[in-house]
């Protein structure tokens, strides 16, 4: 089987896993069987992702007070006058990517937009329309250890000023789509940023979703 395969069959084992450990609390015998399973997840996630296996552990301990669910990652489209794309350089990695991240618990999707586009741009922004929703096991992202929904809103600029870098970004710029820089695939893939493109060109085109 493809990595991709396994991916998806330890995400799956990680989700019961977790549903098990919640539903079984006064099931010692059960609670012991569900953890074994979550443990024996995680090991396989970590071989797939390249992810180190404690952030993993980390990360699905915080999930367990109920049944797992994806995580939410939001991505903020911005184009300037002249249909250019806002992407920012990654300090993580050295890439580029769409202002984003993850969903913050009390943030709507369009406040999260505007937000990470301010603290990772310098400019204010006013989120405008949902453009698409994906399934990121459904595009060339590498292996991820957790499951997860990318939603990207179109945000027009209102205010603002570039920043040179953040505390997160070490560069902001606007990109043609032939002149793309190299991409942070976690986050953003190449046949992504062309379908923004073409939503800047064919702004009454309906929503994506996988």
């Amino acid at each position: 089987m493809k990595n991709t395969d396994w991916l998806a069959i330890a995400q799956r084992i990680q989700s019961i896993a977790q549903a098990g450990i919640f539903y079984a609390q006064d099931k010692p015998f059960d609670l012991e069987r569900y953890q074994e399973l979550s443990d024996l997840s995680i090991k396989i996630l970590q071989n797939l992702s390249d992810e180190p296996i404690e952030k993993i552990t980390r990360l699905f301990a915080s999930e367990r007070d109920g049944y797992q669910t994806p995580k939410v990652d939001v991505r903020s489209v911005i184009f300037n006058d002249n249909g250019e794309i806002l992407l920012v350089k990654e300090n993580v990695d050295g890439k580029w990517s769409l202002p984003g991240g993850w969903g913050d618990v009390g943030y709507s999707p369009s406040e999260v937009a505007e937000k990470e586009a301010w603290e990772e741009t310098g400019l204010k922004v006013k989120a405008q329309k949902l453009l698409g929703v994906f399934d990121k096991k459904n595009h060339p992202h590498p292996p991820q250890a957790w499951y997860v929904y990318k939603l990207f809103i179109l945000c027009e600029i209102v205010g603002g000023t570039l920043a040179a870098h953040t505390q997160e970004t070490s560069e902001v710029a606007f990109f043609t789509l032939e002149n793309l820089p190299l991409l942070s695939e976690d986050r953003i893939v190449k046949n992504q940023i062309e379908m923004m493109f073409d939503y800047y060109k064919n702004p009454s085109k309906p929503v994506y979703f996988d």
